[in-house]
């Protein structure tokens, strides 16, 4: 963002950009590619756009890049391939320019491991390298308002190294994907010893202190029993429980049927649902994605749990029908609270980390929007209102496009905050951009004929 672009934004909406993207993971990266795809095929109706991003470079759950761990999706259901399968972008084309399309095929697999997708993000990123400020935190939304009307807004923020760094951005539209932040148990928070999953792969090489010789995961999902089986692995002296209040570990359901829950005409049924049953629809298929775990770790996870008892030395221990109640941190580890479900026995867990793998929740927009906040339509239950193309309604006097990438499974269904439909999410994006251009400029135009046919009269 350099300052000649910022100036001349300053100078009124006319130099205003058509989209600001605010955060550049995977779903803006997806919205960045459909962007440039179209700029491609029409050039003359080409789109301007920047993003930020306050991660110093591009990066993706990098805590959870465990080596061997797969995609629980398709490669298939990459940023692309399901809107354009022609794009230059799709991770076939990507696998051809690294020289591995044949090898993969060989594998006769359709899930990559997270370690090589996330290096197809990184190829698709290294892209837009000039399109997007990195180690910028977004902090402040302001209107910008011309005959009581809200025609752009300046999107301000500064460098996460130099906080007197300040740059403003002026758009049209925003497309907020700022991603996920970890949901903590109550009264927990984290430290050196008591970890979300998401810091895993940050945190615990470094640990090399380990009087207690033992770690506890807390969680039932995917992340849970990879996190465990993670530590059981690198740690071989050490102990590992596994802590939740189910009976066991549940399998995802991904029988072809149930994955349709996942297509891009499942968000349309989702979308003109009543309200019923888009919480019926969210209760029968929370097992595809939620508190489950892949099949084959399920079984390996037991298979090592059964050979621990053969030898006589178990140190993967399923506490089951658990919770944890809380956590005390010292200062060479911490203690885990524990009670069971069916006996009420409480215990304490003496470990050199615990490990969080309680899940995440959408970030709410609203308090960056600041005072346009207030011009955001809610329903009912004080949930913000988006239309079918991702964008939240809002009062009649803003003509700004507020674009959510995630936090609308309550109207677009279960896929919000997955990658399963980001490919076509990004095309609908940018249709919505263009239609909302055009409308635009027919109105505009539509006033300069009207002030041209007042003054001929």
């Amino acid at each position: 963002m350099s300052g000649s672009r910022e100036s001349s934004a300053q100078a009124g909406t006319g130099g205003a950009d058509d989209l600001v993207g605010i955060g550049f993971g995977p779903s803006n990266l997806a919205l960045a590619i459909a962007i440039a795809d179209h700029n491609r095929r029409d050039p003359g109706q080409a789109l301007q756009t920047g993003f930020l991003e306050q991660q110093a470079a591009f990066g993706w759950h990098r805590g959870m890049l465990l080596e061997g761990a797969t995609m629980q999706v398709s490669f298939l259901k990459d940023l692309v391939t399901m809107r354009d399968p022609s794009s230059p972008f799709s991770f076939l084309v990507y696998l051809q320019q690294r020289g591995r399309l044949a090898d993969f095929i060989n594998q006769k697999s359709f899930f990559p491991t997270r370690i090589e997708f996330h290096d197809y993000f990184e190829w698709c990123a290294a892209e837009f390298a000039a399109d997007v400020a990195y180690g910028q935190r977004a902090t402040e939304i302001r209107p910008v308002v011309v005959d009581g009307r809200v025609e752009a807004v300046d999107v301000v923020s500064r460098s996460t190294t130099d906080p007197a760094d300040e740059q403003v951005r002026r758009t049209r539209n925003l497309a907020v994907g700022t991603g996920l932040t970890p949901r903590l148990p109550e009264g927990v928070e984290l430290g050196d010893h008591v970890w979300h999953t998401r810091d895993l792969m940050f945190r615990a090489p470094a640990l090399t202190d380990r009087p207690h010789r033992r770690f506890t995961v807390v969680g039932a999902g995917q992340s849970a029993a990879e996190a465990v089986d993670y530590l059981h692995r690198t740690f071989p002296d050490a102990e590992v429980c596994a802590v939740f209040s189910r009976y066991g570990y549940s399998p995802a359901d991904d029988s072809p049927f149930a994955n349709r829950i996942f297509d891009p005409d499942a968000v349309d049924h989702f979308f003109d649902a009543p309200e019923p049953v888009k919480q019926d629809l969210l209760d029968y298929h929370g097992n595809t994605n939620y508190s489950v775990v892949d099949g084959d770790l399920i079984e390996q996870l037991y298979r090592t749990v059964y050979q621990e008892k053969v030898q006589g030395r178990e140190r993967l221990r399923i506490l089951n029908t658990t919770r944890l109640t809380g956590v005390e941190q010292g200062p060479d580890g911490a203690r885990a609270m524990i009670r069971s479900l069916t006996t009420g026995e409480e215990f304490a867990l003496e470990s050199d980390a615990v490990v969080l793998a309680t899940g995440y929740r959408p970030v709410d927009p609203r308090p960056l929007l600041g005072e346009l906040a207030a011009a955001c339509l809610t329903d009912e239950q004080g949930r913000l209102r988006v239309d079918r193309d991702h964008r939240i309604l809002t009062a009649d006097h803003v003509d700004v496009g507020i674009y959510l990438q995630g936090g609308t499974e309550h109207t677009h269904g279960i896929t919000s905050s997955l990658l399963s439909t980001l490919a076509v999410r990004s095309g609908e994006i940018c249709d919505s951009l263009l239609l909302r251009r055009t409308a635009r400029d027919l109105r505009t135009d539509f006033g300069r004929g009207a002030q041209v046919g007042a003054a001929a009269g």
